[in-house]
Protein backbone atom coordinates (compact mmCIF):
# COMPACT_ATOMS: atom_id res chain seq x y z
CA UNK A 1 0.00 0.00 0.00
CA UNK A 2 2.19 2.63 -1.24
CA UNK A 3 1.20 5.93 -1.17
CA UNK A 4 2.39 8.53 -4.42
CA UNK A 5 1.50 11.68 -2.17
CA UNK A 6 4.65 11.59 -0.11
CA UNK A 7 6.71 11.56 -2.84
CA UNK A 8 5.09 15.01 -3.61
CA UNK A 9 5.94 16.62 -0.36
CA UNK A 10 8.58 19.57 -0.04
CA UNK A 11 9.17 22.25 1.89
CA UNK A 12 7.94 25.89 2.14
CA UNK A 13 10.54 27.62 3.84
CA UNK A 14 8.73 30.69 4.61
CA UNK A 15 10.22 32.68 7.71
CA UNK A 16 7.96 33.94 10.78
CA UNK A 17 9.59 37.27 11.07
CA UNK A 18 8.76 38.20 7.56
CA UNK A 19 5.59 36.28 7.34
CA UNK A 20 3.46 38.72 5.29
CA UNK A 21 5.78 40.17 3.22
CA UNK A 22 7.32 36.12 2.51
CA UNK A 23 3.46 34.77 1.83
CA UNK A 24 2.61 37.92 -1.14
CA UNK A 25 6.03 37.76 -3.01
CA UNK A 26 4.38 34.05 -3.11
CA UNK A 27 1.11 34.64 -4.09
CA UNK A 28 2.54 37.14 -6.76
CA UNK A 29 5.31 35.18 -7.70
CA UNK A 30 3.69 32.48 -10.53
CA UNK A 31 5.21 32.13 -13.73
CA UNK A 32 4.30 28.62 -14.40
CA UNK A 33 0.24 30.01 -13.58
CA UNK A 34 -0.26 26.98 -11.05
CA UNK A 35 -3.48 26.86 -9.84
CA UNK A 36 -2.26 27.11 -5.88
CA UNK A 37 -4.21 26.41 -2.53
CA UNK A 38 -3.53 27.65 0.64
CA UNK A 39 -3.94 26.23 4.08
CA UNK A 40 -3.20 27.67 7.48
CA UNK A 41 -3.89 25.74 10.71
CA UNK A 42 -3.41 27.57 14.42
CA UNK A 43 -4.00 25.97 17.40
CA UNK A 44 -5.44 27.38 20.94
CA UNK A 45 -1.29 26.85 22.24
CA UNK A 46 -1.41 30.41 25.09
CA UNK A 47 2.48 30.96 23.35
CA UNK A 48 0.77 31.48 20.37
CA UNK A 49 -2.49 32.51 20.56
CA UNK A 50 -2.07 35.91 20.33
CA UNK A 51 -0.15 35.79 16.71
CA UNK A 52 -2.22 33.24 15.43
CA UNK A 53 -5.38 35.85 16.23
CA UNK A 54 -3.51 38.25 14.26
CA UNK A 55 -2.49 36.32 11.80
CA UNK A 56 -6.03 34.59 11.08
CA UNK A 57 -7.35 38.53 10.98
CA UNK A 58 -4.52 39.61 8.39
CA UNK A 59 -4.62 36.92 5.93
CA UNK A 60 -9.30 37.63 5.77
CA UNK A 61 -8.22 41.23 5.42
CA UNK A 62 -5.45 41.26 2.88
CA UNK A 63 -6.72 37.99 0.69
CA UNK A 64 -10.51 37.80 0.96
CA UNK A 65 -12.56 39.34 -1.66
CA UNK A 66 -14.23 43.03 -0.73
CA UNK A 67 -18.08 41.74 -0.59
CA UNK A 68 -16.15 38.79 1.50
CA UNK A 69 -14.65 40.57 3.74
CA UNK A 70 -16.81 42.46 6.56
CA UNK A 71 -18.54 39.14 7.17
CA UNK A 72 -15.47 36.90 7.68
CA UNK A 73 -13.99 39.18 10.46
CA UNK A 74 -17.08 39.88 12.04
CA UNK A 75 -17.92 35.68 12.28
CA UNK A 76 -15.80 33.98 14.90
CA UNK A 77 -15.70 30.34 12.86
CA UNK A 78 -13.40 28.00 14.04
CA UNK A 79 -12.32 27.10 10.37
CA UNK A 80 -12.49 29.25 7.30
CA UNK A 81 -12.97 29.00 3.59
CA UNK A 82 -12.50 31.50 1.29
CA UNK A 83 -12.53 32.46 -2.50
CA UNK A 84 -9.31 34.49 -3.38
CA UNK A 85 -8.19 35.92 -6.55
CA UNK A 86 -4.43 33.71 -5.53
CA UNK A 87 -6.78 30.84 -5.19
CA UNK A 88 -8.90 29.02 -2.68
CA UNK A 89 -7.85 29.73 1.39
CA UNK A 90 -8.52 27.39 4.58
CA UNK A 91 -8.07 28.57 7.85
CA UNK A 92 -7.88 25.79 10.26
CA UNK A 93 -8.28 26.64 13.96
CA UNK A 94 -7.61 23.79 16.66
CA UNK A 95 -9.57 25.34 20.01
CA UNK A 96 -9.46 22.70 22.67
CA UNK A 97 -12.84 22.07 24.36
CA UNK A 98 -13.74 20.34 27.57
CA UNK A 99 -16.00 16.89 27.60
CA UNK A 100 -17.57 15.11 30.14
CA UNK A 101 -15.80 11.72 31.11
CA UNK A 102 -12.21 13.70 32.31
CA UNK A 103 -11.95 15.09 28.36
CA UNK A 104 -11.55 11.40 27.43
CA UNK A 105 -13.49 12.29 24.35
CA UNK A 106 -12.08 15.54 23.48
CA UNK A 107 -9.77 15.41 20.60
CA UNK A 108 -6.20 15.30 20.29
CA UNK A 109 -3.83 17.58 17.97
CA UNK A 110 -3.81 14.44 16.36
CA UNK A 111 -6.72 13.25 15.73
CA UNK A 112 -8.19 16.89 14.82
CA UNK A 113 -5.82 17.65 11.94
CA UNK A 114 -6.24 14.08 10.59
CA UNK A 115 -10.07 14.83 10.15
CA UNK A 116 -9.69 18.22 9.45
CA UNK A 117 -6.44 18.11 7.06
CA UNK A 118 -7.75 15.26 5.67
CA UNK A 119 -11.03 16.30 4.95
CA UNK A 120 -9.45 18.80 2.54
CA UNK A 121 -8.45 16.11 0.10
CA UNK A 122 -11.12 16.31 -1.90
CA UNK A 123 -11.63 20.49 -1.91
CA UNK A 124 -8.02 19.91 -2.75
CA UNK A 125 -9.14 17.71 -6.06
CA UNK A 126 -12.06 19.71 -6.89
CA UNK A 127 -10.41 22.84 -7.64
CA UNK A 128 -8.00 20.51 -9.52
CA UNK A 129 -4.44 22.16 -7.36
CA UNK A 130 -1.55 21.62 -8.70
CA UNK A 131 0.20 23.16 -5.39
CA UNK A 132 -0.92 23.13 -1.68
CA UNK A 133 0.99 25.48 1.10
CA UNK A 134 0.72 24.50 4.08
CA UNK A 135 1.56 26.75 7.22
CA UNK A 136 1.33 25.47 10.79
CA UNK A 137 1.04 28.03 13.28
CA UNK A 138 2.77 26.13 15.89
CA UNK A 139 6.06 23.40 15.29
CA UNK A 140 3.86 20.56 16.88
CA UNK A 141 5.11 17.10 15.88
CA UNK A 142 1.55 15.53 16.38
CA UNK A 143 -0.11 18.43 14.03
CA UNK A 144 2.26 17.60 11.13
CA UNK A 145 1.64 13.50 11.58
CA UNK A 146 -1.84 14.09 11.46
CA UNK A 147 -2.36 16.20 8.54
CA UNK A 148 -0.12 13.64 6.43
CA UNK A 149 -1.77 10.57 7.60
CA UNK A 150 -5.36 12.27 7.19
CA UNK A 151 -4.84 13.26 3.95
CA UNK A 152 -3.44 10.06 2.57
CA UNK A 153 -6.17 8.20 4.56
CA UNK A 154 -8.92 10.54 2.60
CA UNK A 155 -6.86 9.80 -1.11
CA UNK A 156 -7.24 5.89 -0.34
CA UNK A 157 -9.98 4.43 -2.84
CA UNK A 158 -10.58 0.92 -3.33
CA UNK A 159 -11.38 0.55 -7.29
CA UNK A 160 -8.36 3.30 -7.54
CA UNK A 161 -6.35 0.89 -5.41
CA UNK A 162 -7.17 -2.14 -7.10
CA UNK A 163 -7.03 -1.19 -10.58
CA UNK A 164 -3.36 0.48 -9.91
CA UNK A 165 -4.99 3.93 -10.86
CA UNK A 166 -2.70 6.90 -10.33
CA UNK A 167 -4.63 10.11 -9.34
CA UNK A 168 -3.62 13.21 -10.17
CA UNK A 169 -2.75 15.26 -6.59
CA UNK A 170 -0.87 18.74 -6.06
CA UNK A 171 2.52 19.27 -4.64
CA UNK A 172 2.71 19.85 -1.19
CA UNK A 173 4.62 23.04 0.85
CA UNK A 174 4.78 22.39 4.56
CA UNK A 175 6.19 25.16 6.42
CA UNK A 176 6.93 22.61 8.98
CA UNK A 177 8.90 19.96 7.38
CA UNK A 178 10.55 16.30 9.34
CA UNK A 179 11.96 13.76 7.30
CA UNK A 180 11.34 11.63 10.37
CA UNK A 181 8.02 12.35 11.07
CA UNK A 182 7.04 12.15 6.74
CA UNK A 183 8.41 8.53 7.32
CA UNK A 184 6.68 7.85 10.37
CA UNK A 185 3.57 8.82 9.09
CA UNK A 186 3.96 7.06 5.62
CA UNK A 187 3.85 3.87 7.39
CA UNK A 188 0.90 4.52 9.65
CA UNK A 189 -1.31 5.55 6.76
CA UNK A 190 -0.34 2.67 4.31
CA UNK A 191 -0.53 0.32 7.55
CA UNK A 192 -4.23 1.57 7.75
CA UNK A 193 -4.90 1.79 4.36
CA UNK A 194 -3.92 -2.12 4.09
CA UNK A 195 -6.06 -2.89 7.06
CA UNK A 196 -8.77 -1.04 4.76
CA UNK A 197 -7.97 -2.53 1.43
CA UNK A 198 -7.75 -6.07 3.25
CA UNK A 199 -11.53 -5.46 4.12
CA UNK A 200 -12.70 -4.12 1.14
CA UNK A 201 -11.62 -6.85 -0.89
CA UNK A 202 -14.79 -9.05 -2.16
CA UNK A 203 -14.79 -12.25 -0.23
CA UNK A 204 -14.71 -14.71 -3.98
CA UNK A 205 -10.88 -12.96 -3.84
CA UNK A 206 -10.14 -13.66 -0.62
CA UNK A 207 -10.65 -17.00 1.22
CA UNK A 208 -8.75 -18.31 3.93
CA UNK A 209 -6.03 -19.46 1.73
CA UNK A 210 -6.12 -16.07 -0.40
CA UNK A 211 -5.23 -13.84 2.19
CA UNK A 212 -2.37 -16.69 3.32
CA UNK A 213 -0.81 -16.42 -0.24
CA UNK A 214 -1.26 -12.38 -0.08
CA UNK A 215 1.18 -12.20 3.54
CA UNK A 216 3.31 -14.93 2.05
CA UNK A 217 4.40 -12.26 -0.67
CA UNK A 218 4.51 -9.30 1.78
CA UNK A 219 8.24 -8.32 2.50
CA UNK A 220 9.23 -9.20 5.42
CA UNK A 221 12.44 -8.50 7.32
CA UNK A 222 14.95 -11.54 8.29
CA UNK A 223 13.28 -10.72 12.25
CA UNK A 224 9.83 -11.20 10.85
CA UNK A 225 9.04 -14.93 10.57
CA UNK A 226 5.61 -16.09 8.81
CA UNK A 227 4.63 -19.48 9.94
CA UNK A 228 1.55 -21.08 8.30
CA UNK A 229 -0.98 -23.39 9.99
CA UNK A 230 -3.05 -25.93 7.47
CA UNK A 231 -5.89 -28.09 7.89
CA UNK A 232 -3.68 -31.05 9.32
CA UNK A 233 -1.53 -28.64 11.14
CA UNK A 234 -4.89 -27.72 13.00
CA UNK A 235 -5.94 -31.44 13.60
CA UNK A 236 -2.19 -31.91 15.17
CA UNK A 237 -2.37 -29.33 17.63
CA UNK A 238 -6.15 -30.02 18.23
CA UNK A 239 -8.20 -26.96 17.03
CA UNK A 240 -11.47 -28.67 16.94
CA UNK A 241 -13.50 -25.65 17.22
CA UNK A 242 -11.31 -23.65 14.39
CA UNK A 243 -11.87 -26.56 12.39
CA UNK A 244 -15.37 -27.10 12.81
CA UNK A 245 -16.00 -23.70 11.68
CA UNK A 246 -14.12 -23.69 8.35
CA UNK A 247 -15.42 -27.15 7.62
CA UNK A 248 -18.60 -26.36 5.39
CA UNK A 249 -16.05 -24.34 3.20
CA UNK A 250 -14.49 -24.57 0.08
CA UNK A 251 -11.47 -23.18 1.18
CA UNK A 252 -9.86 -25.08 4.32
CA UNK A 253 -9.34 -23.05 7.81
CA UNK A 254 -5.77 -21.63 8.13
CA UNK A 255 -3.98 -20.33 10.82
CA UNK A 256 -1.55 -17.30 10.23
CA UNK A 257 1.51 -17.15 12.72
CA UNK A 258 3.82 -14.08 12.23
CA UNK A 259 6.75 -13.65 15.15
CA UNK A 260 8.51 -10.45 15.36
CA UNK A 261 11.66 -11.13 17.71
CA UNK A 262 14.33 -8.74 19.27
CA UNK A 263 17.76 -9.92 20.84
CA UNK A 264 17.08 -7.61 23.30
CA UNK A 265 13.12 -7.57 23.65
CA UNK A 266 12.14 -7.10 27.25
CA UNK A 267 8.47 -8.04 26.71
CA UNK A 268 6.64 -10.61 25.13
CA UNK A 269 3.12 -9.51 23.90
CA UNK A 270 0.74 -11.76 21.48
CA UNK A 271 -2.39 -11.00 19.49
CA UNK A 272 -5.03 -13.00 18.05
CA UNK A 273 -7.32 -11.94 14.85
CA UNK A 274 -10.64 -13.15 13.99
CA UNK A 275 -10.34 -13.72 10.64
CA UNK A 276 -13.47 -15.35 9.07
CA UNK A 277 -13.19 -14.12 5.27
CA UNK A 278 -16.89 -14.35 4.69
CA UNK A 279 -20.16 -15.09 7.35
CA UNK A 280 -23.08 -16.88 6.01
CA UNK A 281 -23.81 -17.60 9.50
CA UNK A 282 -23.81 -21.09 8.73
CA UNK A 283 -26.85 -23.20 9.45
CA UNK A 284 -28.15 -20.45 11.41
CA UNK A 285 -28.14 -18.94 8.31
CA UNK A 286 -28.12 -14.85 8.60
CA UNK A 287 -31.17 -12.81 6.53
CA UNK A 288 -29.36 -11.46 3.40
CA UNK A 289 -29.18 -8.09 5.41
CA UNK A 290 -27.46 -9.04 8.10
CA UNK A 291 -25.06 -10.90 5.26
CA UNK A 292 -24.27 -8.37 2.93
CA UNK A 293 -21.19 -6.78 4.62
CA UNK A 294 -19.98 -10.24 5.90
CA UNK A 295 -16.96 -9.60 3.93
CA UNK A 296 -15.80 -7.33 6.61
CA UNK A 297 -15.89 -10.57 9.52
CA UNK A 298 -12.15 -10.61 8.96
CA UNK A 299 -11.81 -7.03 10.08
CA UNK A 300 -9.56 -8.22 13.69
CA UNK A 301 -7.09 -10.23 11.18
CA UNK A 302 -7.00 -6.92 8.74
CA UNK A 303 -6.19 -4.57 11.71
CA UNK A 304 -3.79 -7.38 13.19
CA UNK A 305 -1.80 -7.30 9.52
CA UNK A 306 -1.80 -3.66 9.07
CA UNK A 307 -0.10 -3.60 12.62
CA UNK A 308 2.56 -5.96 11.70
CA UNK A 309 3.16 -4.20 8.55
CA UNK A 310 3.62 -1.26 10.59
CA UNK A 311 5.77 -3.24 13.03
CA UNK A 312 8.21 -4.37 9.94
CA UNK A 313 9.61 -1.01 9.59
CA UNK A 314 10.93 -0.95 13.32
CA UNK A 315 13.25 -2.17 15.43
CA UNK A 316 11.62 -2.62 18.67
CA UNK A 317 12.72 -4.42 22.00
CA UNK A 318 9.59 -6.10 22.54
CA UNK A 319 9.11 -9.77 21.01
CA UNK A 320 5.49 -9.18 19.39
CA UNK A 321 3.32 -12.62 18.19
CA UNK A 322 0.37 -12.20 16.07
CA UNK A 323 -1.70 -15.13 14.96
CA UNK A 324 -4.75 -14.80 13.00
CA UNK A 325 -7.28 -17.37 12.63
CA UNK A 326 -9.23 -18.03 9.05
CA UNK A 327 -11.70 -19.62 7.97
CA UNK A 328 -15.27 -19.32 6.17
CA UNK A 329 -18.39 -19.76 7.51
CA UNK A 330 -20.46 -21.71 4.87
CA UNK A 331 -23.50 -23.48 4.46
CA UNK A 332 -22.74 -27.17 3.14
CA UNK A 333 -23.39 -30.63 4.13
CA UNK A 334 -20.38 -30.97 5.89
CA UNK A 335 -21.17 -27.41 7.95
CA UNK A 336 -21.30 -27.64 11.75
CA UNK A 337 -24.56 -27.93 13.18
CA UNK A 338 -26.68 -26.02 16.31
CA UNK A 339 -26.28 -29.15 19.25
CA UNK A 340 -23.04 -30.44 18.05
CA UNK A 341 -21.03 -30.97 21.33
CA UNK A 342 -17.08 -29.92 19.82
CA UNK A 343 -13.77 -30.84 22.58
CA UNK A 344 -11.22 -27.09 22.45
CA UNK A 345 -7.86 -27.65 22.38
CA UNK A 346 -7.99 -26.87 25.93
CA UNK A 347 -9.91 -30.02 26.82
CA UNK A 348 -13.14 -28.01 27.34
CA UNK A 349 -16.34 -29.30 25.54
CA UNK A 350 -18.51 -26.79 23.83
CA UNK A 351 -21.97 -27.21 22.52
CA UNK A 352 -23.01 -25.27 19.74
CA UNK A 353 -25.71 -22.96 20.76
CA UNK A 354 -25.81 -20.99 17.42
CA UNK A 355 -23.66 -21.25 14.22
CA UNK A 356 -23.40 -17.43 14.11
CA UNK A 357 -21.45 -17.33 17.14
CA UNK A 358 -18.34 -18.52 15.03
CA UNK A 359 -15.76 -16.13 16.00
CA UNK A 360 -15.03 -16.98 19.62
CA UNK A 361 -14.95 -20.48 18.61
CA UNK A 362 -12.00 -19.95 16.27
CA UNK A 363 -10.33 -17.27 18.60
CA UNK A 364 -10.76 -19.86 21.62
CA UNK A 365 -8.03 -22.55 20.14
CA UNK A 366 -5.50 -19.36 19.05
CA UNK A 367 -6.18 -17.98 22.56
CA UNK A 368 -5.47 -21.27 24.24
CA UNK A 369 -2.36 -22.39 22.13
CA UNK A 370 -1.20 -18.80 22.91
CA UNK A 371 -1.87 -18.44 26.72
CA UNK A 372 -0.18 -22.30 27.04
CA UNK A 373 2.75 -21.99 24.42
CA UNK A 374 4.19 -18.91 24.54
CA UNK A 375 6.84 -18.75 27.52
CA UNK A 376 7.24 -15.25 29.39
CA UNK A 377 3.94 -13.93 28.05
CA UNK A 378 3.50 -10.70 29.22
CA UNK A 379 -0.20 -10.03 27.75
CA UNK A 380 -2.35 -11.38 24.92
CA UNK A 381 -5.04 -8.77 22.98
CA UNK A 382 -7.60 -10.42 21.06
CA UNK A 383 -9.52 -8.09 18.27
CA UNK A 384 -12.65 -9.12 16.66
CA UNK A 385 -15.62 -8.22 14.83
CA UNK A 386 -17.44 -10.26 17.27
CA UNK A 387 -20.69 -8.85 18.15
CA UNK A 388 -23.82 -6.76 16.64
CA UNK A 389 -24.70 -6.31 20.77
CA UNK A 390 -21.45 -4.02 20.94
CA UNK A 391 -22.18 -1.65 18.05
CA UNK A 392 -25.83 -1.28 19.88
CA UNK A 393 -24.17 -0.21 22.93
CA UNK A 394 -21.14 1.96 21.68
CA UNK A 395 -22.15 3.09 18.38
CA UNK A 396 -19.74 2.07 14.56
CA UNK A 397 -16.58 4.48 16.24
CA UNK A 398 -16.03 3.12 19.32
CA UNK A 399 -14.70 -0.30 19.58
CA UNK A 400 -15.50 -2.56 23.02
CA UNK A 401 -12.48 -2.80 25.56
CA UNK A 402 -12.92 -6.42 27.73
CA UNK A 403 -9.83 -7.09 29.79
CA UNK A 404 -9.05 -8.83 33.02
CA UNK A 405 -6.51 -6.38 34.05
CA UNK A 406 -6.53 -2.58 35.16
CA UNK A 407 -3.17 -1.72 33.82
CA UNK A 408 -3.53 -3.14 30.51
CA UNK A 409 -6.95 -1.87 30.33
CA UNK A 410 -5.42 1.92 31.35
CA UNK A 411 -2.83 1.58 28.45
CA UNK A 412 -5.26 0.65 25.65
CA UNK A 413 -7.74 3.93 26.73
CA UNK A 414 -4.76 6.34 26.68
CA UNK A 415 -3.62 5.27 23.71
CA UNK A 416 -7.10 5.14 22.16
CA UNK A 417 -7.85 9.16 23.04
CA UNK A 418 -4.13 9.89 22.10
CA UNK A 419 -4.41 7.92 18.60
CA UNK A 420 -8.64 8.94 18.30
CA UNK A 421 -9.04 5.20 17.38
CA UNK A 422 -11.66 5.00 20.57
CA UNK A 423 -12.27 2.20 22.73
CA UNK A 424 -14.54 2.01 25.91
CA UNK A 425 -13.98 -0.82 28.72
CA UNK A 426 -16.88 -2.69 29.18
CA UNK A 427 -18.15 -4.72 32.42
CA UNK A 428 -17.44 -8.86 32.63
CA UNK A 429 -20.06 -9.67 34.91
CA UNK A 430 -19.16 -13.02 35.77
CA UNK A 431 -22.43 -14.16 37.14
CA UNK A 432 -23.12 -13.47 33.26
CA UNK A 433 -21.63 -16.90 32.50
CA UNK A 434 -24.09 -18.35 34.03
CA UNK A 435 -26.19 -18.09 30.63
CA UNK A 436 -23.50 -20.07 28.79
CA UNK A 437 -24.51 -23.18 30.79
CA UNK A 438 -25.09 -26.46 29.00
CA UNK A 439 -26.71 -29.94 30.02
CA UNK A 440 -24.61 -31.15 27.22
CA UNK A 441 -20.62 -30.15 27.23
CA UNK A 442 -18.95 -27.61 29.85
CA UNK A 443 -20.75 -24.69 28.26
CA UNK A 444 -22.80 -23.09 24.97
CA UNK A 445 -20.78 -20.91 22.55
CA UNK A 446 -23.80 -18.26 23.49
CA UNK A 447 -26.73 -17.56 24.99
CA UNK A 448 -30.27 -15.76 24.72
CA UNK A 449 -30.85 -12.55 25.70
CA UNK A 450 -29.03 -9.22 26.58
CA UNK A 451 -25.49 -8.66 27.24
CA UNK A 452 -24.80 -10.88 23.89
CA UNK A 453 -21.31 -8.28 23.94
CA UNK A 454 -20.16 -9.61 27.84
CA UNK A 455 -20.80 -12.97 27.30
CA UNK A 456 -19.18 -13.07 24.23
CA UNK A 457 -16.09 -11.67 26.19
CA UNK A 458 -16.69 -14.35 29.08
CA UNK A 459 -16.55 -17.43 26.68
CA UNK A 460 -13.48 -15.75 25.78
CA UNK A 461 -11.95 -15.78 28.70
CA UNK A 462 -12.58 -19.09 28.99
CA UNK A 463 -9.41 -20.02 26.92
CA UNK A 464 -6.86 -17.65 28.32
CA UNK A 465 -5.21 -19.09 30.97
CA UNK A 466 -5.17 -16.65 33.54
CA UNK A 467 -3.03 -14.74 31.23
CA UNK A 468 -3.14 -10.86 30.94
CA UNK A 469 -5.87 -10.21 28.43
CA UNK A 470 -7.75 -7.61 26.33
CA UNK A 471 -10.51 -8.31 23.80
CA UNK A 472 -11.55 -5.63 21.49
CA UNK A 473 -14.91 -5.80 19.97
CA UNK A 474 -14.64 -3.61 16.99
CA UNK A 475 -17.08 -2.93 13.84
CA UNK A 476 -13.95 -2.37 11.42
CA UNK A 477 -16.85 -0.69 8.82
CA UNK A 478 -17.78 3.01 8.06
CA UNK A 479 -20.96 2.98 6.75
CA UNK A 480 -20.20 6.67 4.64
CA UNK A 481 -17.33 8.88 4.40
CA UNK A 482 -16.62 10.66 6.86
CA UNK A 483 -13.45 13.40 8.20
CA UNK A 484 -10.46 11.79 6.85
CA UNK A 485 -11.79 8.81 5.52
CA UNK A 486 -13.57 9.94 2.45
CA UNK A 487 -15.42 6.46 1.25
CA UNK A 488 -17.47 3.70 3.20
CA UNK A 489 -16.11 0.13 3.62
CA UNK A 490 -13.52 -0.61 5.44
CA UNK A 491 -12.04 1.78 8.53
CA UNK A 492 -9.11 0.37 9.75
CA UNK A 493 -10.36 0.23 13.32
CA UNK A 494 -7.94 -0.59 16.12
CA UNK A 495 -4.55 -0.06 13.78
CA UNK A 496 -3.92 3.54 15.31
CA UNK A 497 -5.14 2.76 18.67
CA UNK A 498 -2.06 -0.44 18.94
CA UNK A 499 0.42 1.17 17.14
CA UNK A 500 0.06 3.71 19.70
CA UNK A 501 0.14 1.51 22.61
CA UNK A 502 2.98 -0.28 20.85
CA UNK A 503 4.91 2.86 20.87
CA UNK A 504 4.06 3.68 24.21
CA UNK A 505 5.35 -0.10 25.18
CA UNK A 506 8.75 0.28 23.68
CA UNK A 507 9.47 3.52 25.25
CA UNK A 508 9.05 2.21 28.43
Amino acid sequence: MKSIIYSKINKWDIKEKNFSEDLERLMQNNPKKQTKGWVFIFTDNPSTLKESAKKTHDLIDKLSLPWQKENLLKSNQDNYYFQTDKGPVWILKNRHSKTNHDNFFSESKYTWSRENVGSLMSHFKIHKLDEVYVYFGERNEDLLLGSLVGLDLALYNYKNTSNDKKENLPDLFLSYYDKKLIVEAENRSSSINLARHLVNMPPNLLGPKDLVKLVRGFDWKKNVKVQVWDQEKLKKEKMNLHLAVGQGAEQEPQLLRINYTHPKNRKTIAFVGKGITFDTGGLDLKPSSAMRLMKKDMGGAACLLGLARYINNYEWPVNIEIFLALAENSVDGKSFRPSDVIVSRSGQSVEIDNTDAEGRLVLADALDFVTREIKELDSVINVATLTGAIKVALGAEIAGLFSNSDELSVQLLKSSQQSGDLCWRMPLVEKYAASLSSSFADFKNSSEGFGGAITAALFLQKFINNKNWAHLDIYAWNDKPTGSLSMSGGNGQGVQLLIEYLQHLQLR
